[in-house]
């Protein structure tokens, strides 16, 4: 009896969590996950519907499933000297949470509370608004501010050029606008924590969802202020420490590891071919001692741009273990190409 029980758990589980990539065929998804008959399946959804965890719209073949909000929330707070992310924590944020298992607590708590203090620290704004959604199968937050926006204080305090080399500088890691304050590792660690985190601002977006490769994109957004948005799964193995370790391997203690997205050094149909836009790569990463160059979303690049970074830079600091991701057949010819030596002289 408690084998059908658990068997029956796990359905429900599973639908619950994969409902939102499938919300027309969750029914033949999980019969062939699960190898039982859409019928049976069936049961279980009207299960959850019944539950109030899942929404049905349409009849028959045309029904839909949509995860029905549990609890929906928001509250502004104006930016003064007495607000402090860890009182607007025990007091509205933890409850309105509810029942979560340990370890996705304290992932909520890290991200809420970084993204709240820079908000308070950094934004220059007059208010800050939280709003909450949970459902069965996963809570989203929003943190958003009326202040300058991220991407355009980074410029300015860097004396960037675009709004976008701040993003690109921003997914490095170890980027702060007040170092005595601030580590810079804020951002960086709580972006890959949840299942999908996306900032906006400035008419940019910096995303990075898990399950993807290294996936940050730019678009066009929010105009005024930072929206930093969050969601996770109720229920996951991932845990604060299992993604510092990522990033902290061994046991060293410090952050010296980070992702290079190369692609974001590229703007619209323009290729990597230059040593400018590779030192715009380099900026920083001497501050690791493993880069990792995500090569994913370019097509190709060009001699000096592959020369600058794994000829130059490299022998200039071989201390730092360069390596690299997601590169496809072109791309790892000319890096081969420049390692071999076989190359014009910086």
């Amino acid at each position: 009896m408690r084998r059908v029980y658990s068997r029956g758990e796990d359905i429900c589980r599973y639908l619950l969590q994969h409902v939102e990539a499938h919300p027309n065929d969750i029914a033949r998804f999980a019969a062939d996950h699960f190898k039982i008959s859409r019928q049976a399946v069936h049961k279980h959804l009207q299960r959850l519907v019944a539950e109030k965890s899942l929404v049905r719209t349409g009849k028959t073949r045309n029904s839909s499933y949509t995860l029905a909000p549990l609890d929906e929330w928001a509250n502004s707070y104006p930016i003064d000297e007495d607000l402090a992310e860890d009182v607007v924590w025990q007091k509205d944020i933890r409850p309105r949470l509810g029942n979560l298992p340990e370890n996705v607590m304290q992932i909520w708590h890290h991200g809420f509370t970084e993204m709240f203090n820079n908000a308070i620290d950094h934004s220059g704004g007059s208010s800050i608004l939280v709003g909450i959604e949970k459902t069965a199968a996963t809570t989203e937050m929003l943190v958003s501010d009326d202040g300058i926006g991220i991407f355009k204080k980074i410029q300015r305090e860097k004396g960037l050029l675009d709004v976008r080399h701040a993003i690109l500088e921003l997914s490095k890691g170890k980027l702060t606008t007040d170092p005595r304050r601030h580590s810079g590792e804020g951002i960086f660690f709580t972006s890959r924590m949840f299942d999908e985190f996306r900032i906006s601002s400035d008419g940019a977006h910096f995303s990075h969802d898990i399950g993807t490769t290294e996936d940050w994109l730019i678009e066009h957004q929010r105009e005024k202020g930072t929206a930093v948005w969050m969601k996770l799964q109720n229920h996951t193995a991932r845990t604060t420490k299992k993604v510092f370790d990522q990033f902290a391997p061994g046991d060293e203690f410090g952050f010296t590891k980070t992702v290079v997205p190369v692609h974001l050094a590229q703007y619209g149909n323009d290729l990597l071919v230059s040593r400018s836009q590779a030192k715009r790569v380099l900026a920083r990463v001497d501050l690791f001692k493993k880069v990792v160059f995500d090569f994913n979303g370019v097509e190709s690049i060009g001699q000096a741009f592959a020369d600058e970074i794994f000829r130059v830079f490299s022998l200039e600091h071989p201390e730092i273990e360069l390596l690299v991701i997601h590169a496809n057949s072109a791309v790892k010819r000319m890096i081969s190409h420049v390692k071999s030596g076989f190359t014009e002289k910086p």
